[in-house]
C-alpha cells in the first residue's frame, strides 16, 4: 500500500501480468472464466460513514465470497495497525481470518478493494494456483482479482495529487488499467463508468491503449504499416536461413520456428497463450485456450 509516498507507474510487471492471464485460463477454463462476466457492482460494496463498521465489513466480505462462488468460506475480519493494507491467514478453512489496516476505519470507501484482494488469495489458494515468489504471486492475485471482476475497486482506490497519494495492490495503476481493458474486451463491459477517482480513469485509458496494441502486432491483420514491414523482413530472413528468430521477447513478440514448412508463433491478444500457424499468407487461427478467432496475414 502506497500511502503518501511515490506511486510507481508504467508497466514493469507486464510479462508477469500476461503470464497470470494465461494461467487463469489454463486453470479455470474458458467456460469457468465466462461465469464471471458481470463485475462486482458499486452499490454492493458501498460503505458510508454512518454504517456500522463491523457489520458493514462483514457485508462487503460476503459480497466478495459470493462473487467468487465460495459459499462454504467464512471471512472473519478485524482491524489492526500494520504496514500493509491487509493480510489473510490461508488455513484449511472454512473460516479465514482477514486483518485490515486500521486506516480503513476512516477510509471506508476502499474497504471493498482491500477485501477483494484478500478474498482472491483464498480463491487461488483453494484452486492451488500460485506463482513462485511473493512478488509474482501478489501480481497473480491482483491480475486475477481484476480479470474476474473485482479489481476495478483496486484501481479506483488510486488517488494522487501534489500533496498526497494512495494506491492499493502490487500492480501499477496503468497495469490495472491494462488488465481491466483485457477484461472489457473479453466481456464487452465498460468499467470506466464506475470510477470515482480521476486518476484511476486516466490510468485505465493508458492501460487500454497498451491492451489495444496487443491486437495490432504482426502477424495479426490489424498490425500497422511499420509492424508489417518489420515482420516481412524477419520472415524473409527466416525463409532464407531456416533459422529460428526473432525470439519471443522481441518487439513484435512473434517467432519463426525455422522448420519446413515455416511456421510463426505469437501470443493470443486475449489470453497470451502462444499460437502457431503456417506461414502461407492470410489464415484464420482459433486459440484453443480462450477460443478467440484471429485473422492473420503470415
Amino acid at each position: 500500500m502506497a500511502n503518501g509516498g511515490p506511486v510507481e507507474h508504467g508497466y514493469p510487471h507486464l510479462d508477469t501480468v500476461r503470464s497470470a492471464i494465461t494461467a487463469l485460463y489454463k486453470r479455470l477454463s474458458y467456460d469457468t472464466i465466462h461465469t464471471f462476466a458481470t463485475s462486482v457492482a458499486p452499490a454492493d460494496v458501498a460503505f458510508s460513514d454512518v454504517d456500522d463498521l463491523h457489520l458493514g465489513v462483514q457485508r462487503v466480505a460476503r459480497v466478495m465470497v459470493q462473487h467468487l462462488r465460495l459459499p462454504d468460506a467464512r471471512m472473519i475480519v478485524s482491524f489492526r495497525e500494520m504496514e500493509h493494507a491487509a493480510n489473510v491467514e490461508l488455513a484449511a478453512g472454512p473460516e479465514y481470518f482477514i486483518e485490515l489496516n486500521d486506516r480503513f476505519r476512516r477510509h471506508r470507501r476502499d474497504i471493498g478493494a482491500a477485501l477483494a484482494h484478500e478474498v482472491m488469495h483464498v480463491y487461488l489458494h483453494r484452486l492451488d494456483l500460485a506463482f513462485p515468489g511473493t512478488r509474482d504471486n501478489e501480481i497473480l492475485t491482483d491480475t486475477a482479482t481484476t480479470y474476474l471482476g473485482a479489481g476495478w475497486l483496486l484501481l479506483d482506490a488510486f488517488r494522487e495529487d501534489g500533496a498526497s497519494s494512495q494506491k492499493l495492490g502490487y500492480l501499477t495503476p496503468e497495469e490495472f488499467g491494462y488488465v481491466l481493458a483485457k477484461r472489457a474486451q473479453a466481456f464487452g463491459e465498460d468499467p470506466a463508468i464506475w470510477f470515482t477517482s480521476p486518476q484511476a480513469y486516466t490510468a485505465y485509458t493508458k492501460g487500454a491503449a497498451m491492451a489495444r496494441r496487443d491486437e495490432q502486432q504482426p502477424p495479426l491483420i490489424a498490425a500497422g504499416w511499420s509492424g508489417r514491414r518489420r515482420y516481412a523482413k524477419d520472415r524473409r530472413y527466416a525463409q532464407d536461413h531456416r533459422a529460428p528468430g526473432p525470439a519471443a521477447g522481441s518487439p513484435g513478440r512473434y517467432a519463426f520456428d525455422g522448420r519446413t514448412p515455416l511456421r510463426v508463433s505469437f501470443p493470443c491478444p486475449t489470453c497470451q497463450q502462444r499460437i502457431r500457424v503456417p506461414v502461407r499468407g492470410r489464415v484464420r487461427a482459433r486459440c484453443a485456450l480462450c477460443r478467440t478467432v484471429l485473422d492473420c496475414d503470415t
